[in-house]
C-alpha cells in the first residue's frame, strides 16, 4: 500500500489546519519529514539552480529531503525500465514535451494531481494530466555585432541571405528546428509552419548548404563558437547563445520566427512515493520559486506570475517575457512524433550529398 495514501499535503490544508497546526505544530511533517525523493535533472547549470529554487526551498517547507541526480541526454528508455521492473530509482524526471508524448504512450507516467485552478499564472501549453512545465527554452540565432554591426538580420530570410549580411555561418546538425529556419526563410509565415513542407525546406537548404562553415551537434559547442567568433550567425538554443554573451561576447539575440518548447516533471507510473511526488511537483509552480532560477539560467518561467519577481533587465532574455514569446511559436510535437525517423534519415542522407 502506498504510504501516503492516507495523508495528502497541500497548500490550501495547511492554510485551513493552521490553527491547528499551532496546537500541534508536528502533525503534518512526520507524514513527510522522512522521506527522500529522487529528482532527476538534466544536470549541468540545472542542478544548482533547481536546487536554489525547489530542491532547498521544498525541503525546508515540507522536512522532506531532496537527492537530485543527472539524468541521460533522452530518458524515455531509463524512464520505461523503471517503471517495467520496478525499480523506482527517480522519483521525479524532467522531461521534454516530446519525451511526454513518448511515455504517455506507453501508459508509463503519473497523474500530477495539478489543475489550473491550483497554479494560477501558469501556462496551458505547461499543464497536462500527467505532466507539469518549470521551464521554457526557445531556438533562435544570434550574431556578432562586432562583425555585423549597427543593422543586423533581422530573420531567418535575412540570416540565408549571404550576400547582406556577410559572414561565417553554423546551424544545427538536426533536422529538427533546422528544417522548420529553412521553411520561414523561405517565406513561410510562423504560424503555417506545420505539416513541414518538406521538398520546400530542403530546397530552402540547398541555398544555404555552401554557406554553413559548421554543423553544431551539442549546445555546448554552439556557445562556444559564437563566443570565440569562429562563427558569426549561428541558430541555437537561447540558454546557450546567452552563456556566450554573458562570457563577453559581442552578440545578439533575434527572438523574432523563434520556436519554443517546454520542460517539465513526470512522475513515474507506481511509483511508492507518488504523492510525495506530487506535492514538489505542485510547488514548482509556483510563482515566485520559478523567478529564482531565471537568475542563473536563462530559460523562461511557464508560470507568467514569475516575472513580478524578476528584474526587468533579466526579463529581456527570458523565452517567455511577453516581448520575445510574442514573437515565437510552440513547435509541433506531434508532427515531429510521427515523422522524426524518416525525416532524420532523409537529412542524414542530404548531409551526404
Amino acid at each position: 500500500m502506498n504510504k501516503y495514501n492516507n495523508i495528502s499535503l497541500t497548500r490550501r490544508t495547511v492554510l485551513l489546519g493552521a490553527g491547528a497546526a499551532l496546537a500541534a505544530p508536528a502533525i503534518l511533517r512526520p507524514a513527510y519529514g522522512s522521506t527522500t525523493l529522487t529528482v532527476a535533472d538534466p544536470g549541468g547549470p540545472f542542478s544548482p539552480a533547481f536546487r536554489k529554487a525547489f530542491y532547498a526551498p521544498f525541503e525546508k517547507e515540507t522536512g522532506m529531503t531532496i537527492a537530485n541526480v543527472a539524468r541521460e541526454a533522452e530518458p524515455t528508455a531509463q524512464f520505461k525500465s523503471i517503471v517495467e521492473t520496478g525499480t523506482f530509482i527517480w522519483d521525479v524526471c524532467t522531461l521534454t514535451l516530446s519525451a511526454r508524448m513518448i511515455l504517455e504512450k506507453q501508459d508509463l507516467l503519473e497523474p500530477t494531481g495539478v489543475e489550473a485552478a491550483d497554479a494560477p499564472g501558469m501556462m496551458k501549453e505547461a499543464l497536462f494530466s500527467n505532466f507539469v512545465g518549470t521551464d521554457v527554452y526557445s531556438t533562435i540565432f544570434a550574431y556578432r555585432t562586432d562583425k555585423l554591426k549597427d543593422n543586423g538580420p533581422k530573420s531567418w530570410t535575412d540570416f540565408w541571405n549571404v550576400e547582406s549580411f556577410p559572414g561565417r555561418r553554423s546551424l544545427r546538425k538536426n533536422p529538427i528546428d533546422t528544417l522548420e529556419q529553412a521553411l520561414l526563410a523561405d517565406g513561410v509565415p510562423l504560424e503555417e509552419l506545420y505539416p513541414l513542407d518538406l521538398d520546400r525546406a530542403f530546397a530552402s537548404l540547398d541555398k544555404i548548404k555552401p554557406h554553413v562553415d559548421v554543423w553544431w551537434t551539442g549546445g555546448a559547442q554552439s556557445t562556444q563558437l559564437l563566443q570565440s567568433g569562429e562563427v558569426d550567425l549561428i541558430s541555437g538554443w537561447n540558454a546557450r547563445l546567452q552563456a556566450a554573451i554573458d562570457g563577453g561576447a559581442p552578440a545578439e539575440l533575434v527572438w523574432n520566427q523563434g520556436l519554443y518548447s517546454v520542460e517539465g516533471w513526470g512522475i513515474p507510473k507506481g511509483n511508492p512515493k507518488a504523492d510525495a511526488a506530487r506535492e514538489f511537483v505542485k510547488f514548482c509552480t509556483r510563482p515566485e520559486q520559478q523567478a529564482l532560477y531565471t537568475s542563473e539560467l536563462a530559460y523562461g518561467p511557464t508560470n507568467q506570475k514569475a516575472y513580478d519577481s524578476i528584474d526587468a533587465e533579466r526579463a529581456k532574455v527570458l523565452p517567455t517575457a511577453p516581448a520575445n514569446i510574442s514573437q515565437m511559436r510552440l513547435a509541433s510535437e506531434d508532427w515531429w512524433s510521427e515523422n522524426r525517423a524518416d525525416v532524420t534519415e532523409r537529412f542524414n542522407a542530404w548531409l551526404l550529398i
